[in-house]
């Protein structure tokens, strides 16, 4: 009896789910239902791939079938052991669980051996030619595809040659094994593709083993048949394979099992972002020329250098679910994925007092030894945060920008004659200004109003309420923190161009000392803070072997530049 689950399609699931759903009434299944998330280690993972793990993972989880992370292993060039261990931790981070690893080098064997099938049906010969060749003879969908002199050959000869090019007895690139399928088919994909090459390297799982690798587009689907997988989603580029993918699983499907099933590809959008590149090839290129450091610079979007920067698992997933699953491909702006981690931030983070660009403010009418240990709030969104204290005294940072010496028109904080608040402390009016030899100012000297604290009910004061607060730190208390400062790696909004170094920000990242207030002290590797009216930061690490160095990673600004016409 076929059970009726999910038989109500819904108008708010997305059109994969209604694809599955779909079959489910029309009697595949749901015990059968198989999904895998299928990345090369050949990188690290990246903000697109949040998106093909979110819709694998909690398909799998809706339909409680397993899921298969499965590495798409069929290059030695580029592939290492390494990319492999960060996968699983971005994967992780993510919080999702795959239940069963696999690779497709796994089943090298398998794969060779239906190789051989398709040439015992003279459905794949072995081609002398060189890759130039080949591709000119593909020609355009507009233009027949000229056919290989060597298509012809007979079964034994290309399953002799084909024998020989496993074994070692061939160089690289003096042959290769094609799908015999129509040269005159529009789709170039069919255009008797390519599906074993020779690449005499190391393999990080095989060895030395075999010196023949069976291509993507041969591995894929092959895979996702051994192990059963039933729908088997991709981005939107690989929808002109599809019919490849058919094409190859109608070669090696056995109708007759009835317990085997035929993978279904559905294809939906990659998640495109304006001014970022998520190309594997352009990330090393920027690495070699040390632009960024490494894979997981906070400047590109990689899952560990969003990681790096502060993001959190919950933002990013929230991110995912907000911009929906859809086959429209087109760019999202960053400044969405900044609002979604400022939201998810305002509501976990402690505030904390940070003067990144410090000048000293003296309070000439403050006791000169007097500390005063004024109470704040740890997050105004939460009162379980509970408050903190911070000490006040004489001698105070404020941030340069909040002072001019001459009022201007909008500007609302301080200058000579003009009052503002302190946080959680007083109104103060500045008085006067010492100057360096330069020119430059030195300190600030003002007075403060002390029936003004914070807290405090004072009917004079309703009457005339200043206009601006401001974030400072005690001088004798602070103490210096490292800070990284990131802004766009790109000024481009779209620079997944060729040349897309020409359009590098020469001024992405800015490594600055502030100081803090002592709570930050405690501070622990991993720590999300805001510090008020600038942004959210994370603590990148905490160097015990010298006295209080802790080192922040600007997150996001406080300011959010999105709005909904820029979706």
């Amino acid at each position: 009896m076929i059970s009726n689950y999910l038989f109500k399609i819904k108008s708010h699931i997305h059109f994969i789910e209604k694809i599955i759903e779909e079959d489910i009434k029309n009697g595949f299944p749901i015990k059968k239902i198989r999904f895998r998330f299928p990345p090369e280690p050949n990188g690290y993972l990246h903000i697109g791939h949040v998106k093909a793990i979110c819709l694998n993972f909690e398909l799998s989880k809706k339909y409680k079938s397993p899921i298969n992370l499965r590495f798409d292993d069929t290059n030695p060039i580029g592939e290492n052991k390494k990319f492999i261990d960060s996968i699983k931790k971005d994967i992780l981070f993510l919080g999702f669980h795959w239940d069963n690893e696999s690779y497709a080098s796994d089943y090298f064997s398998k794969l060779y051996e239906w190789a051989i099938k398709l040439i015992q049906k003279n459905k794949a010969y072995v081609d002398d030619q060189s890759k130039n060749i080949i591709q000119f003879q593909r020609k355009n969908p507009f233009e027949i595809g000229i056919k290989s002199h060597y298509r012809n050959r007979s079964i034994d000869e290309n399953l002799f040659l084909f024998e020989k090019m496993k074994n070692g007895f061939f160089e690289e690139e003096s042959c290769v094994l094609r799908a015999k399928i129509n040269m005159s088919s529009s789709n170039m994909n069919m255009r008797d593709p390519i599906m074993y090459r020779i690449l005499r390297r190391k393999h990080h799982k095989t060895g030395y083993q075999w010196c023949i690798y069976p291509t993507y587009d041969w591995t894929h689907g092959l895979c996702d048949y051994i192990e059963q997988i039933s729908h088997s989603l991709c981005s939107l580029e690989f929808e002109n394979r599809r019919p490849l993918y058919d094409w190859y699983l109608s070669q090696i499907y056995n109708q007759n099992k009835k317990d085997k099933i035929k993978p279904k590809q559905i294809e939906f959008s990659r998640l495109n972002l304006s001014h970022t590149i998520t190309s594997k090839r352009k990330i090393q290129y920027l690495i070699e020329k040390k632009v960024i450091q490494s894979w997981d610079d906070p400047r590109i979007l990689t899952i560990s250098g969003l990681r790096k920067k502060g993001y959190t698992s919950i933002a990013l997933k929230n991110f995912i679910h907000k911009i929906g699953i859809t086959k429209r491909n087109n760019i999202i702006d960053i400044s969405f994925l900044e609002f979604c981690i400022r939201e998810h931030l305002n509501k976990i983070t402690p505030r904390v007092m940070v003067v990144l660009h410090p000048i000293k403010l003296i309070i000439d009418n403050y006791l000169l030894n007097h500390t005063e240990w004024v109470e704040a709030e740890n997050n105004p969104e939460d009162s379980n945060f509970g408050n903190r204290k911070i000490p006040f005294s004489k001698y105070v940072y404020i941030e340069e920008n909040d002072f001019l010496e001459k009022d201007e028109k909008n500007f609302f904080r301080l200058s000579i004659g003009k009052e503002v608040r302190l946080k959680n402390a007083y109104i103060i009016k500045a008085n006067s200004v010492i100057k360096n030899y330069e020119g430059k100012i030195k300190e600030i000297h003002c007075t403060y109003d002390s029936h003004s604290k914070s807290g405090q009910k004072n009917k004079i004061r309703e009457k005339g309420r200043v206009k601006s607060t401001l974030h400072w730190v005690s001088v004798k208390h602070s103490f210096p923190i490292e800070i990284n400062l990131y802004n766009s790696l790109f000024l481009n909004r779209n620079p997944n161009i060729d040349d897309f170094h020409k359009h590098i920000n020469p001024k992405s990242k800015n490594k600055i000392i502030g100081y803090a207030e002592p709570s930050l002290k405690k501070a622990k590797k991993g720590d999300h803070f805001q510090f008020q009216r600038i942004g959210y930061f994370y603590v990148d690490s905490k160097i015990i072997n010298k006295k209080d160095q802790i080192i922040f990673n600007k997150t996001v600004s406080i300011k959010n530049k999105w709005n909904e016409t820029k979706r």
